[in-house]
């Protein structure tokens, strides 16, 4: 029993950080150019 007393804070807290990450991350700019990427490999800089 005292073992989920540590686990549901733990969790929680593990929760929290990722979705502090995943809104930080949309704040960076991360996802504002998806076919950027995916398109760059079809073009020869040559």
């Amino acid at each position: 029993m005292s073992l989920i007393l540590y686990l549901i804070p733990a969790a929680l807290f593990l929760g929290l950080l990722g979705l502090g990450a995943f809104l930080w991350s949309l704040r960076a700019g991360q996802y504002e150019d998806l076919d950027g990427a995916a398109e760059r490999i079809l073009h020869d800089d040559d």
